[in-house]
């Protein structure tokens, strides 16, 4: 880091002190990340495209892992491009953002000893997309460490009627025998986070109080915390003061 974007010393010190308070706190299990605002940062700095926002967008989702992983966060699930997005962006904003979600996940498969994941549909996905997906989830299976999701061409509201396909594809029977046996558990199982635990808490940056199709099914019973910063303003201290108010609620799940 050069010297003019050092943290100020009062910056570090609040820093510190964060890091104390937590210590003594329930860390999240699982984070899942919409980090929005890319575009509006990027007009708002006077950049010549959007794809400039969203590729500093994505240089501090490498920063926000990281900060995840020092806290001892043992899955994160980032929101990078959904099917709404697939239908309502210009084609050139498009095709940068598959470029730097492709480039993406291979830094992050060759980061640390992360597993990345792609959580999402693959059918309007282009190749680039698909590739590099698969070629990050295939290379780095074999780690240990923080496990990474990927939510490309996601939509919670088609996951749950793929998972509810994938469902009745498999049955054997009727589908009154089907419908009488379904439960909560079975749709869980076949969700594209299958096998992992629900996200303890959900992050939005950029001011949005939404969720924007993003893991309804799996945020049932998440804690939600919205910030002002835009995406790639996003700060250390911004991720520590989430995770510190998770810790001071107490979580019902429904109860």
């Amino acid at each position: 880091m050069e010297p003019s974007s050092r943290p100020s010393l009062a910056y570090r010190l609040y820093q510190r002190r964060l890091r104390r308070e937590l210590q003594t706190r329930p860390v999240p299990r699982h984070i899942a990340m919409i980090l929005d605002g890319n575009r509006r940062w990027a007009r708002q700095n006077e950049l010549r495209t959007v794809g400039h926002g969203h590729r500093a967008g994505a240089a501090k989702m490498v920063e926000f892992l990281e900060w995840c992983d020092e806290l001892g966060v043992e899955v994160v699930t980032l929101f990078l491009l959904s099917n709404d997005n697939l239908t309502g962006r210009e084609a050139s904003e498009l095709t940068d953002l598959f470029q730097i979600i492709a480039d993406l996940a291979q830094q992050l498969a060759g980061t640390e000893d992360w597993r990345i994941r792609h959580v999402g549909s693959s059918k309007n996905l282009p190749d680039l997309v698909c590739d590099s997906l698969t070629s990050a989830r295939t290379s780095s299976e074999v780690k240990d460490g923080m496990q990474v999701n990927l939510a490309v061409g996601y939509g919670g509201r088609s996951e749950v009627v793929d998972a509810v396909r994938e469902i009745l594809t498999s049955h054997e029977g009727s589908t009154k025998e089907l419908a009488d046996k379904l439960t909560p558990d079975m749709i869980g199982a076949n969700l594209y986070t299958k096998g992992q635990p629900d996200p303890d808490l959900v992050i939005r940056t950029s001011g949005e109080q939404r969720l924007s199709d993003f893991m309804l099914w799996q945020s049932a019973h998440s804690e939600f915390y919205f910030m002002d910063a835009l995406g790639p303003d996003l700060r250390e201290v911004d991720l520590l003061r989430a995770v510190r108010d998770y810790g001071l609620r107490s979580r019902r799940f429904g109860k």
